[in-house]
């Protein structure tokens, strides 16, 4: 069983973020994660401060030097791939081979909008996904990468150095949908995250998953089953709920901290971390 801690860096200080990746590192959590996103999100709406996730990474490479670290998830479309692999590699090195890699398909239409980037449907925003995935292990891997894809293209593409993490950092694919996501899952993902929910939905999916492992010759158990956990300040609900999915396969458990009181809420997690790992 591994244990994260997650700050939205959205309606929070640098000076907060900064305290709960201190407790990550030296409270012994596994992983230490932020989100992607260039509007705020949630009931509070989108006009709120939200800071970028990939230059805080950097930062925290820095700021840290045991506890893993990640964004989840990194949203596909708002980036080209090709960037994003190098990205990625600065901070696997930054970190000292620390990087888990989260990605997803991407979902937040107005953030497109008014970035003018290209949305298009689920279906084909998942096609890119699945593109990039390819992508990114061959830049990773190859001396140089070509790739013809219908949405993405690479032409003899050097991409040095590699990831200290051999052959690469772990991939985290992040999403429910039952018949597209869940096979880019099962081809590509070191790990799936489910972004939370009902424990009876989660281990639903999960089967699912394993049907789709089935279809592309892969052993479910190579990917491990994640999920992030949303703390509204009742501990012994977050336990209860965090067993019931320790109880059906999942074993990496993400609690996500509330921005303003989020230093107390990881002091708080960090208190109960020997009882989740217990699960």
């Amino acid at each position: 069983m591994r244990i994260g801690l997650k700050l939205a860096p959205q309606f929070t200080s640098v000076e907060e973020l900064r305290a709960v990746w201190r407790i990550a590192d030296e409270a012994g959590f596994d992983h230490c994660w932020n989100f992607d996103h260039f509007a705020s999100i949630g009931a509070r709406g989108n006009l709120g401060d939200v800071l970028e996730g990939w230059t805080l990474l950097g930062a925290m490479a820095e700021a840290t030097s045991r506890v893993r670290i990640g964004c989840m998830v990194t949203g596909n479309t708002y980036r080209h791939p090709g960037v994003l692999a190098k990205m990625a590699v600065t901070v696997d090195h930054l970190s000292g081979g620390r990087l888990e890699f989260g990605l997803g398909a991407a979902w937040a239409d107005n953030e497109h909008s008014m970035l003018d980037l290209e949305f298009g449907t689920a279906g084909q925003r998942i096609a890119r996904l699945e593109e990039a995935c390819r992508m990114v292990k061959l830049l990773w891997i190859e001396d140089q990468a070509s790739f013809d894809g219908n949405h993405y293209r690479l032409v003899d593409a050097v991409a040095n150095p590699k990831p200290v993490q051999q052959p690469h950092p772990p991939i985290w694919i992040g999403g429910s949908g039952e018949r597209k996501t869940l096979r880019v899952v099962a081809e590509h993902a070191d790990v799936w995250n489910f972004g939370g929910g009902e424990v009876g939905e989660g281990a639903r999916l999960s089967g699912i998953l394993d049907e789709h492992c089935g279809v592309v010759g892969r052993d479910p158990a190579e990917i491990r089953r994640s999920v992030q956990l949303f703390y509204d300040g009742n501990v012994d609900q977050l336990l209860e709920q965090a067993a019931g999915f320790a109880g059906n396969g999942f074993r990496d458990l993400i609690v996500g901290a509330r921005a303003g009181t989020a230093e107390a809420d990881a002091t708080q997690f960090s208190e109960v971390l020997p009882q989740l790992r217990g699960l």
